[in-house]
């Protein structure tokens, strides 16, 4: 039996919503940390913005001239009118021009979506010249994940309460590769340094160690940042 676009439309807005449209504080927080630090600004979009939680906080930064959210779910009703929203599925390539922003933000995002390498074109489309991307993502290279594998054959995050909302799972050599094939350069990672324990959920490595395990073994989730060349087309 053939899927049609309807049914896949709506089984794609039921895995949206099952996310919840919402991501975790340390996430924002790491996000927000790095938009800071690489002093950012000019026109940015939130990539998958959800119910705009990180949205109101680039706009709130006062970092960026112009603010818009991307998101299959629709527009929040209580959205300052500032900020430019695209009511579209994310699958597909934005319905913006080229060139149109000069950082993207995409928290949470690409694991929910079917073709990471398709993202990743459409998101070196939509940059400016010398444009930045943040993305996070479950880090699937944590010690939690790892014997998650091991023990169950899943990443600690794409279990079955996980699924439908989370679909891909990436490792850094994936992200870099697929980065770096859209045309992407000077790729590296943070980390959330935050990181539970497993079967001790409500627990993570940094409150038993006094903050000293941190990174990619003891972190639950990591952002990626990487530069559209400015001489790139």
């Amino acid at each position: 039996m053939t899927v049609s676009e309807t049914q896949l439309q709506e089984h794609r807005r039921h895995a949206a919503a099952a996310s919840g449209g919402t991501s975790i504080e340390p996430v924002y927080r790491l996000v927000m940390a790095e938009t800071a630090r690489l002093g950012l600004g000019g026109r940015v979009l939130d990539f998958g913005a959800g119910t705009g939680t990180l949205t109101r906080m680039l706009l709130d930064s006062g970092r960026f001239d112009t603010v818009h959210g991307a998101d299959i779910m629709s527009r929040p009703a209580d959205l300052a009118d500032p900020v430019g929203w695209l009511a579209q599925d994310l699958n597909a390539a934005l319905e913006a021009p080229d060139r149109s922003f000069d950082a993207i933000v995409s928290a949470e995002v690409i694991e929910h979506l079917e073709n990471p390498r398709a993202v990743a074109r459409d998101w070196f489309r939509l940059l400016s010249p010398g444009g930045t991307l943040l993305m996070t993502t479950p880090n699937n290279e944590s010690v939690r994940s790892v014997l998650t594998l091991l023990v169950k054959g899943h990443y600690a995050e794409f279990d079955d309460t996980s699924y439908p909302a989370h679909i891909t799972a990436l490792l850094r050599k994936d992200i870099v590769r697929l980065l770096d094939e859209a045309g992407f350069r000077d790729v590296r990672f943070a980390y959330t340094d935050r990181g539970r324990i497993p079967k001790r959920y409500r627990t993570t490595w940094q409150h038993v160690s006094g903050g000293v395990l941190r990174g990619v073994r003891f972190s639950d989730n990591l952002l990626a940042a990487a530069v559209k060349p400015a001489e790139a087309a």
